[in-house]
């Protein structure tokens, strides 16, 4: 069974190149095009993991990502901070703040699908 990658992403032209990356490696993917579409799909899907954008419109991925912390269903869903976000000190308050893993903008397909697969190394079994 493939495993389920919700891609909470707000540009298209990205979420069309990291989604087909995905595929090609093997993932399913579902896009959120916000922080509050990725809180209620990540509640209703549960994927196994979230790329979460950290800077996108009605909701900032921060936030998306303490709601999905704060709620039973959804609080060990592993989430990586992709970002353009590239000042010092932003990928330990992505991490600070709930993101288990962080990769910069622009990456390649090979360099998100090793974040990935050190995410679902890292992780123990959901039951």
């Amino acid at each position: 069974m493939k495993r389920r990658v919700l891609l909470a992403e707000d540009h298209a032209d990205t979420v069309e190149v990291v989604k087909f990356g995905l595929e090609r490696l093997g993932y399913d993917v579902e896009v959120a095009e916000n922080g509050l579409e990725a809180v209620q799909k990540a509640t209703a899907r549960r994927p196994d993991l979230i790329v979460m954008d950290m800077m996108m419109p009605v909701m900032d991925g921060l936030q998306a990502t303490a709601q999905i912390r704060e709620n039973p269903k959804t609080k060990d869903i592993p989430v990586l901070a992709a970002t353009a976000l590239a000042r010092p000190g932003d990928a330990e308050r992505c991490l600070a703040n709930g993101c288990n893993g962080y990769i910069e903008k622009p990456f390649t397909c090979r360099q998100l699908d090793a974040a990935i697969e050190r995410l679902f190394d890292s992780r123990t079994p959901r039951t």
